[in-house]
C-alpha cells in the first residue's frame, strides 16, 4: 500500500505516520528530511521559510512532482508498504495517485494545532500564533504549479481523519482508514 499524507500545520501528519512505522511497519519516505539534508549540504538555516523556498526552487527546477517522483523511486517493489509525508502540491498528488497510492489528510483546529507545534522541540515550529497563521496561508493556495497549494490538495483527497482529540482516537481513526482502503 502506498499512502501519502497531507493537511495543515500541526494537525498530527507526524503521530499518523509515527503509528504507521510502528505498528504497521510501513517505511517512511519524509519531505523534511530531503529538504533538511539538502539545506544543511549548502550551509542554509533550516526553517519552515528556508525549506519552503528550496522545495519551490527544486520543483521550479525539476518539475512540480520533484519530491514524490525521489520519494517512489526509493519504493522497491509493489509489495511494500510506503507512507510519504507530505503532498504539497497538486501534481505530487496526481503522480502518488497514478502509481495507485491513497492521499490521506489530516486535519485538526487551528487553536488545536498551534498549541501543538509550540509544544514541539522544533526550531521550525518556535513561532507566534501570527507568525504560524502566515507560515499557513502561505502554503495553503498558490497558483504557480510549483509552488505548494495545500487547499487543492486537500480537495484531492481519498479520506480525511479530524483530529481534534486524543492520539488514542487518532489510531482508531487511522485504523478506521485502514480498512476502508483495505475492503
Amino acid at each position: 500500500m502506498l499512502i501519502g499524507i497531507t493537511g495543515t500545520l500541526g494537525a498530527g501528519k507526524g503521530a499518523v505516520v509515527d503509528y504507521l512505522v510502528a505498528m504497521k511497519k510501513f517505511r517512511h519516505v519524509s519531505a523534511r528530511h530531503i529538504w533538511t539534508e539538502e539545506l544543511e549540504s549548502r550551509q542554509i538555516p533550516v526553517n519552515r521559510d528556508t525549506m519552503t523556498k528550496l522545495a519551490n526552487d527544486l520543483r521550479a527546477k525539476h518539475g512540480p512532482a520533484y519530491f514524490v517522483e525521489r520519494a517512489l523511486e526509493t519504493v522497491k517493489n509493489d509489495e511494500e508498504n510506503v507512507v510519504v509525508e507530505s503532498i504539497r502540491t497538486v501534481a505530487e498528488a496526481e503522480l502518488l495517485k497514478s502509481r495507485g497510492g491513497v492521499l490521506l489528510v489530516v486535519n485538526a483546529d487551528k487553536e488545536e494545532r498551534y498549541r501543538r507545534i509550540s509544544g514541539r522541540n522544533s526550531a521550525l515550529d518556535k513561532v507566534s500564533f501570527a507568525e504560524f497563521v502566515r507560515q499557513e496561508e502561505n502554503e495553503m493556495t498558490n497558483e504557480d504549479p510549483n509552488k505548494q497549494n495545500i487547499a487543492k490538495v486537500i480537495e484531492m483527497a481519498d479520506y480525511t481523519i479530524e483530529n481534534n482529540s486524543t492520539l488514542d482516537a487518532l489510531t482508531k481513526s487511522v485504523e478506521e482508514f485502514l480498512k476502508q482502503m483495505t475492503d
